[in-house]
Formats: structure tokens, sequence, C-alpha cells
């Protein structure tokens, strides 16, 4: 039985692009590159924020976002940043009684974001207010706080392997692979992602899951 489906931010909910573009023109080199060292970091295993080091070797990113913003540059989230499903697809979950919870790994800044979209949720938290990030073993306590139910009752659902799919099986969670953004696809099929209770190309599939 499915009675609560949460769900990952970055590449699941909202096109990346926007964030990295800001990153490259910030750093003062062409997008095209830093996105092809985000994919090559991916490739790796390695958090995407390596691709930032290997611009910067010294940069210190929490210093580099407050710069940012203070230049008026920041973090920004909007109704196009939205992938098309995601609107649709968590209202109806919401109308099938399904409790719906946003948590992934974020900065508080995108949480508050987040809220004035008005998206169809219970409940919107990021690591950045918690204090603890996946893959930390935390962060899913917390999510299953959000979310009021059994971890078997419970469906994570992300794009990448080793934040998304592991950490959340090993807390007891059932687990969505979506096959979306440089993760999801790179990783879709491969015994990463084997662990997945489901493969999904769209968010519309979960609600059909959960009708069955």
């Amino acid at each position: 039985m499915m009675r609560a489906v949460v769900f990952d931010v970055g590449e699941t909910l909202i096109r990346d692009d926007r964030g990295w573009a800001m990153w490259a023109d910030w750093l003062n080199v062409p997008r095209h590159t830093l996105s092809a060292l985000v994919g090559a970091v991916v490739a790796q295993g390695r958090d995407n924020a390596e691709a930032l080091r290997l611009i910067r070797p010294d940069i210190d990113i929490a210093a580099e976002r407050a710069a940012m913003e203070a230049a008026g540059v920041g973090e920004e989230l909007s109704e196009v940043d939205l992938y098309p499903d995601v609107r649709p697809a968590l209202a109806a979950l919401r109308e099938k009684g399904l409790r719906v919870v946003i948590a992934g790994n974020q900065t508080a800044h995108v949480g508050q974001l987040l809220r004035e979209l008005d998206l169809p949720v219970d409940e919107i938290a990021t690591s950045g207010e918690w204090g603890v990030a996946k893959p930390d073993p935390r962060f899913f306590a917390r999510v299953l706080d959000l979310a009021v139910t059994p971890p078997d009752q419970t469906v994570y659902v992300g794009d990448h392997p080793a934040n998304d799919i592991r950490p959340a099986k090993a807390a007891g969670l059932r687990v969505a692979h979506l096959r979306r953004g440089p993760w999801g696809h790179l990783w879709s099929g491969t015994g990463e992602a084997a662990g997945a209770d489901w493969q999904i190309d769209s968010l519309h599939d979960l609600v059909r899951f959960a009708a069955g």
C-alpha cells in the first residue's frame, strides 16, 4: 500500500539549467564548459559540486553563494523551472488521498521559493533547513517524520542512486527511480539503480501505481 510520496527536488521536480547557468556566468566560464564538467563528475559518481572545484579548486561554495545573493544574482525559482508533469501529478496524488511531501538537498532559500510556488503538497523541507543532507540516514529519518507513515508505505522519488535509491531503501522506504536529468538517464538500467522498486519516466506513472 502506498500512503505517502516524498519527492526529491533537483531534476525530479525542477530543472537545474538555471542554477548551473548562474554558476557558469558567475565564474566567468562558458555555460557549456560547466555543463560538460558536471556531466564528467556525475559519470564518475562524484558530487556535482566537484565541477565547480575543477574550475576554481579553492572555491568556498557557501561564501560564493552568499556573494552571489549580495550581488542580486542568487537562487531563483519560478513556474518555468518545473517539469510539466509536476503540478498535475502532485495534485492527482493528493486527490487519491496520499500525503505528498517534498524533501531534497537544497538550501533554505530554495525551500522558501518552493513554498511560494504554492504546489499541491502537504509539506516542504530542504537539507539547508534541517542541517542534514542526503545520503545521511538522519535525513531520511526526518523524511519519515514528515511523511507520518510507516517506511514500507512511503515512497521516495528521485533520480540519483547514491543520494536517493540506496539510502532511502536502507531506511526501509520504497523507492521510484526517475529517468530524468543527467543522473536519472546515466544510471537507468544499471546495477546502481536496480534497488529501486520502480523505474519511471514520468511522475504520472506514480498516479497509476497509486491506483493499482
